[in-house]
């Protein structure tokens, strides 16, 4: 009689009863036995493993918790001939999982190979195999997959090297070149910043992981990882950032210096728990690049208004948009100018994002108690005269902030929020009073990035335009130029550079009282366009028209606003009032109105109409005839322009006298059209609709 393999004995003695065959060789070796058997038997591979376990009188093994250093004591063939996993290793000890306590060669070899007692734990083959292939295959696919990739990238990645967060010497050569994993982070960091990018995102996934950098304020995929090998990627710069690569479980914020081709670059590292792995995002800055604000391709309209700002000695000025806006480049390029030597600027900032020569800046710790707030009141003790805060983002901050503004301080900082005049509004969430916010703030600067049609690529648009091109054209009232194509030198994106949208609000009295009202954003950004503000989109549009940039993008970027139909439906009929003494005329305008679907009001008279406003200031328009008696265009203009609730009221002044008053001259006293009254029905109601469309932007 043919004896049975051992493994059907310890089964027996452990109550298991075999439901199939039991014919199998006993010298059938045990990773190739364990499977049948346990099928013969009708039980698990944990359950198998722990009557093993209990007839040895072992301990089961937990791969969970291996040890990397006891990993790395024995070479990967001799794990792999004898099918054990070392899970710990003490000085005298080494403990490894196997699923044949019977096989003394192993315990031989490894006790050579480590120099210590072997102690055996048990598992099935399968966890062992799965224990081999994630430490040692993982190595693998990152030395295939930098095989693939071109061999003058790979050799150049060695010259990313770390620095000490205090000085310029870079870790040892040795160091920087200890495996492929090291190789490969250092490969995704240089080509991050090489291709211009702001961040770079290790993203996990089923079975591969990507790499994305962010270029021009888009995502594009750069290179696909294996899960193992993304796995120690991402550990290997948690470690270049000092973070806990123990802690998979809990997100994590680092920071590392890099150099590469003799430039310097801060790394901010960010780490959060994902989907039974990590997704690790870089955000790389050129700690040394500035520019000036010229530098920056600044609109010439808006740069002279925000120069204006600039030459304030008291009082805040705030910069708002979206994170990734440039807000940060745009002040640091503004403290360039105000930085001549004659004054002291000082800065809070989290994190400090550029190095600049003759200001203190100093970087907010919350953990350490160096608070927004906390470092704004120490630096009103060092005698500042121009103090930039990184954002207001707390009530304690803003008072902090207006008390500067107002105790002969210029004070700039940035806030969240949508444009220009929603900024006032956010100092008042904040917890500023209005007459607080109406007293310090001197202006306001909203600011978008558009990425500019790459110059190598672009094709001027000929021939009908694709049914997007038409349908935005008709929204931003702008004629398509050129087209975004792509090629090697933009990444095939079509899209290279980018270009600086802003919008700048300067506060005057109007403006100021309208604020201490309390009044709403409709009103403020009304008197702000009368003032001379330019919108994001006035500005978007310009670009447009100049080739530089495409419909698509502006749509992208700026957002492609409600249909003007739907935004009068929301807002309900348009209500426009009509002054003028000569009843025909006035019958005919209200006809034409009332036919379009406006609900329109006629009065005879200036006087009527400033009683009307005076006692109703919400109108959608008025349409203004320009010589009456009683009170005439002119002295009508005035007054609602002079008040703050009808100061922003659209008006069309229409003349009888065609080329006797001078156009410019009407737009200068505050209407916002001029028409003859002899103009056809079609063109009128077209310019009506116009204004409309304008102030409801």
């Amino acid at each position: 009689m043919t004896s049975k393999h051992w493994l059907f004995r310890v089964a027996e003695r452990a109550g298991m009863n075999p439901t199939g065959p039991t014919t199998l060789a006993p010298s059938t070796p045990v990773r190739e036995a364990w499977g049948k058997v346990a099928k013969s038997l009708g039980v698990d591979d944990r359950r198998l493993a722990e009557a093993v376990a209990q007839h040895f009188r072992l301990e089961l093994a937990d791969l969970a918790v291996a040890d990397p250093e006891a990993v790395d004591v024995i070479p990967e063939t001799v794990s792999r001939n004898h099918h054990v996993f070392p899970l710990q290793i003490t000085e005298r000890q080494l403990v490894v999982a196997t699923c044949d306590p019977t096989d003394l060669d192993a315990e031989r070899s490894l006790g050579f190979a480590s120099g210590r007692t072997v102690v055996f734990q048990v598992a099935s083959p399968q966890q062992i195999r799965e224990a081999l292939d994630g430490k040692f295959t993982s190595e693998r696919s990152v030395e295939e997959l930098l095989s693939n990739l071109d061999a003058g990238r790979v050799n150049e990645a060695d010259g990313v090297q770390v620095v000490e967060e205090r000085g310029p010497e870079a870790i040892g050569v040795d160091d920087a070149e200890s495996g492929p994993v090291t190789k490969l982070a250092n490969l995704i960091i240089r080509d991050g910043i090489e291709a211009g990018a702001s961040d770079i995102h290790i993203e996990p996934g089923r079975g591969k992981g990507h790499v994305r950098i962010r270029v021009d304020g888009v995502l594009r995929t750069h290179m696909e990882i294996p899960m193992p090998a993304l796995n120690r990627v991402i550990s290997r710069i948690k470690i270049l950032s000092k973070l806990d690569i123990t802690d998979r479980l809990r997100p994590q914020d680092g920071k590392a210096r890099v150099q590469v081709r003799n430039a310097s670059y801060d790394l901010r590292v960010s780490t959060v728990p994902s989907a039974g792995s990590e997704k690790c995002v870089i955000r790389i800055l050129a700690s040394t690049q500035t520019f000036t604000l010229e530098e920056l391709g600044v609109p010439a309209n808006e740069l002279e208004r925000f120069r204006r700002l600039l030459r304030h000695r008291e009082g805040i000025v705030l910069v708002t948009g979206p994170t990734g806006s440039g807000k940060t480049t745009t002040l640091y390029g503004a403290l360039r100018e105000l930085a001549d030597g004659k004054v002291n600027i000082m800065t809070v900032e989290d994190p400090v994002e550029y190095d600049l020569p003759a200001i203190t800046q100093i970087q907010v710790e919350t953990k350490q108690g160096m608070t927004f707030a906390g470092a704004l009141r120490a630096i009103l003790r060092q005698d500042p005269d121009v103090i930039l805060v990184g954002e207001i983002r707390d009530r304690e901050t803003a008072e902090t902030a207006a008390q500067a503004a107002l105790t002969g301080h210029l004070v700039l900082a940035t806030v969240h929020a949508n444009d220009a005049v929603a900024a006032v509004a956010r100092l008042a969430d904040l917890g500023l009073q209005h007459s607080t916010v109406a007293t310090a703030l001197r202006g306001t600067l909203a600011q978008r990035l558009l990425r500019s049609v790459c110059p190598a690529c672009a094709e001027p648009v000929r021939g009908d335009l694709t049914p997007e091109e038409e349908e935005l054209a008709r929204s931003l009232e702008a004629e398509a130029v050129v087209r975004a194509v792509g090629c090697s030198e933009c990444g095939f994106s079509g899209y290279r550079g980018r270009l600086p949208v802003l919008e700048v609000m300067i506060l005057d009295p109007r403006i100021e009282e309208a604020i201490e009202l309390r009044k709403g954003h409709a009103t403020l950004q009304r008197l702000a366009i009368q003032e001379g503000m330019r919108t994001m989109k006035e500005v978007a549009v310009e670009y447009v028209k100049e080739g530089k940039t495409t419909l698509v993008e502006v749509e992208r970027v700026i957002g492609q606003l409600q249909d003007h139909e739907e935004k009068e439906e929301a807002r309900g009929t348009p209500r426009i009032l009509v002054v003028d003494d000569e009843e025909d005329a006035r019958l005919v305008v209200t006809a034409q109105l009332e036919a379009a679907g406006y609900e329109v009001l006629g009065v005879e008279d200036g006087q009527k109409a400033m009683d009307v406003l005076a006692e109703d200031p919400d109108w959608s328009l008025m349409i203004l005839d320009l010589r009456m008696p009683v009170k005439d265009g002119r002295e009508v203009l005035r007054w609602v322009r002079g008040a703050v609730d009808t100061a922003a009221l659209p008006v069309i002044v229409r003349t009888g006298k065609e080329g006797e008053e001078s156009e410019a001259e009407l737009l200068e006293a505050g209407a916002d059209g001029y028409l003859p009254k002899g103009i056809a029905p079609d063109r009128f109601l077209a310019r009506v609709k116009a204004v409309l469309r304008r102030a409801a932007l």
